[in-house]
């Protein structure tokens, strides 16, 4: 690792993906709060976070959009995509082991 970059965690990854889920189940009444008080700083985070998962296969973009962004649960999104919830919970590990690898700079091959 480079001086200037940090690890990102299996662990962190997982604290700022709730905190992305949390904005978007709440994104009307954020998004109006920063008409008066200005943009939170998540709006950064988000911004970091998709531009790595767009590096990401498919299946995994695929995902997040549907986990994170449009709020649904593992076994929503498991009943949805006709998976059992054990697979989605094992995308999910993976996404979340690849989204650490590319926020740290150091890519990842993401296969699935």
């Amino acid at each position: 690792m480079e001086e200037g970059e940090s690890k990102v965690t299996i662990r962190q990854v997982k604290e700022d993906l709730r905190e992305i889920r949390y904005y978007y189940a709440k994104q009307k009444e954020l998004d109006g709060a920063s008409r008066t008080v200005g943009a939170s700083s998540i709006t950064e985070k988000i911004e970091r976070y998709h531009t790595a998962v767009r590096k990401a296969p498919v299946r995994l973009y695929d995902l997040y959009v549907a986990l994170y962004v449009h709020n649904n649960t593992q076994l929503a999104v498991a009943l949805d995509w006709d998976y059992s919830a054990d697979y989605i919970r094992k995308l999910n590990n993976q996404l979340c082991q690849f989204l650490s690898k590319e926020l740290e700079g150091g890519g990842a091959d993401g296969s699935v």
